[in-house]
């Protein structure tokens, strides 16, 4: 099976996931309350397609090292040291708002999701820094 492809596609949907966020976002700011769960819905459907293609690479390619040396090399790690930690929690925080949104649980959605929606956009963001310095740079 050839993957190598898979790595730009999920930078593509971790950059898409983070424009679907902000775009949502600014539609429930703006009062637009039907475009905002369409929007947060696309984002979650592109992140869960993100997290399987994702699996599907690692799984069968395993991890790959970062070979440069120097200061970029400590600026990767800490970029994905942090991105790993708060990726492991996307999923359970994006689930539960969503939840809580479906369920017409607004207060608590709300609560939620300001903690949610920073956390899932600073994992997508420095996914596709991720991986630009793993692939491109």
């Amino acid at each position: 099976m050839d993957l190598w492809h898979l790595p730009t596609l999920n930078a593509s949907l971790n950059a898409t996931a983070a424009v679907l966020l902000v775009a949502g976002y600014l539609m429930i700011r703006r009062g637009r309350r039907e475009a905002h769960r369409r929007l947060m819905l696309a984002a979650f459907t592109v992140s869960t397609l993100f997290l399987v293609s994702y699996l599907v690479y690692h799984f069968e390619v395993g991890s790959v090292r970062f070979t440069k040396t120097g200061p970029i090399r400590t600026l990767y790690f800490a970029i994905l040291i942090s991105h790993t930690v708060l990726a492991a929690a996307v999923p359970p925080l994006a689930v539960l708002a969503l939840w809580r949104a479906l369920r017409g649980r607004l207060e608590a959605h709300r609560r939620i999701a300001r903690w949610t929606l920073p956390i899932w956009l600073y994992v997508s963001a420095t996914g596709v820094a991720v991986y630009w310095m793993l692939y491109r740079l």
